[in-house]
């Protein structure tokens, strides 16, 4: 009886955060390991997740390896997002929030995130937007420069 309950646990998260989840899109580069930073956008859309509910992050973590997500997801840069970003989030609220065992293997990867972002933070990149502002108005202006 305890693992259909566990299993219909798991499911209610899973549907209770796929929406939420799309605020932390613009993350992918970064926690794929493609990014050396995240953006502004992926900062800010994980402080909109985490507002709404912290229990979205810890369900997106712990089921990174999951194939039907259909991503590349680094835990531990994942684990680490909430600290990189400035948010306030503690990686092992995720114990209680997702009912883990806590002397479990997942309990325990969820306080090594912790450990890591003691001391862990970096300031996010910006966005697109400032290399289409540099194209469009410094460009001409270093042109004109150099033809004085």
């Amino acid at each position: 009886m305890m693992p259909g309950f566990a299993l219909s646990d798991v499911n209610q998260d899973k549907a209770e955060c796929s929406n939420q989840l799309f605020g932390l899109a613009p993350c992918l580069p970064y926690v794929g390991g493609e990014a050396k930073t995240p953006t502004i956008d992926c900062c800010s859309g994980l402080k909109q997740v985490l507002d709404k509910s912290k229990k979205c992050l810890c369900v997106l973590i712990k089921d990174k390896d999951d194939p039907s997500l259909g991503l590349k997801i680094n835990g531990t840069l994942a684990g680490t997002l909430p600290s990189t970003c400035r948010a306030s989030a503690s990686m092992t609220e995720c114990i209680s929030l997702l009912h883990l065992t806590p002397n479990s293997q997942e309990a325990k990867l969820f306080e090594g995130y912790q450990k890591l972002t003691e001391g862990h933070g970096s300031t996010p990149a910006a966005t697109g937007n400032i290399y289409i502002y540099i194209y469009i108005f410094m460009i001409p202006l270093l042109k004109f420069s150099d033809s004085i």
